[in-house]
């Protein structure tokens, strides 16, 4: 099989294994956080390429969690080549955060 549903299913098992990298400044996974802009597969190529942001230009945290989530997604996708580029179009803000991370963050 190598159609939609599997290609679904490996960018959901990729979202998954995000889930387990955290902003350290603010102890919320980069998923919740909404730092995660695009995920994208190429079935035939095998690579995974990953647009994201940092909640400031200046974090002192970027480049850690930049290769956390390169490695998160060599981790959870062995067969892909990830490809992570950081961007601040558009910059991040507080309302990119999911329910779930408002709900984690105490509402914030």
């Amino acid at each position: 099989m190598n159609g939609p549903d599997e290609r679904d299913e490996l960018i959901n098992k990729a979202i998954e294994g995000l889930r387990t990298v955290d902003d350290p400044e603010v102890g919320l996974n980069v998923v919740d956080l909404g730092l995660i802009y695009e995920l994208e597969l190429d079935m035939e190529a095998k690579k995974v390429t990953c647009l994201m942001t940092f909640t400031t230009e200046f974090c002192p945290m970027g480049e850690s969690i930049q290769s956390n989530v390169t490695g998160s997604l060599r981790m959870t996708l062995p067969d892909f080549t990830p490809e992570v580029t950081v961007t601040f179009d558009p910059p991040w803000k507080q309302d990119m955060i999911s329910d779930a991370g408002r709900e984690f963050l105490g509402g914030y």
